[in-house]
């Protein structure tokens, strides 16, 4: 579900421009991920229906965004079989976010999807409010990078602010950098 929400991410069409190559190693690229560090934490959540996937929101908690240097050895094989030729793409994309991550304990949200014939039907939503409410009892901050400008809109509808636009070097897509903090009201406003 997440490679068919993910077919025409500005990242993924930069990691792998062929739409052939796309389609067949995002499913590989979405498993290793998960089984190399989402999974690993309670933030992964999934909203079903009809007994489908039909969203997933990847949480990672604070402390927990950045693997440690043998979590990242361990998964390099997996991700070098998946990404192939994209390797070096895909590593110095890894390393600008890396980069300019926010030091600061917070709830990172890796990434976000809704099976695309149910986009645009509130499940996504329900994803964000889900996990923001726990942000706000745990008065935690939640980062995320938005990597489409129309989704900055949604995201700031859930008190995401942009803080910065990173432009990935040597051609790569943009990406806005975004910011939440806690609401400390009942409502969560």
């Amino acid at each position: 579900m997440m490679a068919r929400a993910f077919d025409d991410d500005p990242v993924m069409l930069w990691i792998f421009p062929d739409e052939q190559m796309r389609r067949r190693r995002l499913p590989q690229f979405f498993a290793a991920s998960m089984r190399g560090s989402s999974l690993r934490h309670e933030g992964t959540e999934l909203l079903l229906v009809g007994g489908e996937i039909a969203g997933c929101a990847t949480w990672m908690p604070p402390g927990s965004w950045l693997p440690s240097a043998w979590r990242q050895l361990v998964a390099l094989p997996g991700y070098a079989r998946t990404l192939g030729s994209r390797l070096g793409v895909a590593s110095a994309t890894y390393g600008a976010l890396l980069n300019v991550h926010p030091r600061a304990p917070h709830w990172y949200l890796a990434g976000i999807g809704t099976d695309p014939p149910l986009q645009n039907t509130g499940i996504g939503s329900q994803l964000m409010r889900s996990r923001l409410a726990k942000c706000d009892a745990e008065r935690m901050p939640a980062y995320l990078e938005s990597s489409k400008a129309r989704n900055v809109p949604f995201y700031e509808g859930h008190g995401f602010s942009v803080t910065r636009e990173l432009t990935i070097p040597g051609g790569g897509p943009t990406l806005w950098l975004m910011w939440r903090e806690p609401r400390t009201d009942r409502t969560g406003q």
